[in-house]
């Protein structure tokens, strides 16, 4: 198992399509974005324990305000790649 210590918008790549943004948190809660392929199932664990089922299956969208906070995270990342390159 890997443990790690990131800072708000340091992400995690997982193979080629998936991304894991830690976009801040407090003492008892972090916040992740999770960016993958929608065909991927993604379940957390407190889903696991509340439920009997055996499959998980991925939630219709994600929310408006989700969704700009990747793409800005996103654009400060490629902007940072574009200033690293000069």
């Amino acid at each position: 198992m890997l443990k790690l210590t990131l800072k708000p918008g340091d992400y995690i790549d997982i193979g080629e399509n998936i991304r894991v943004v830690f976009s801040g948190g407090s003492a008892n809660n972090i916040h992740l974005l999770v960016d993958a392929p929608r065909e991927m199932n993604i379940a957390r664990s407190s889903a696991e324990r509340k439920s009997n089922r055996t499959h998980y299956y991925k939630e219709q969208g994600i929310s408006e305000q989700a969704q700009k906070e990747i793409a800005a995270i996103l654009m400060r990342e490629r902007h940072s790649r574009a200033g690293e390159g000069r």
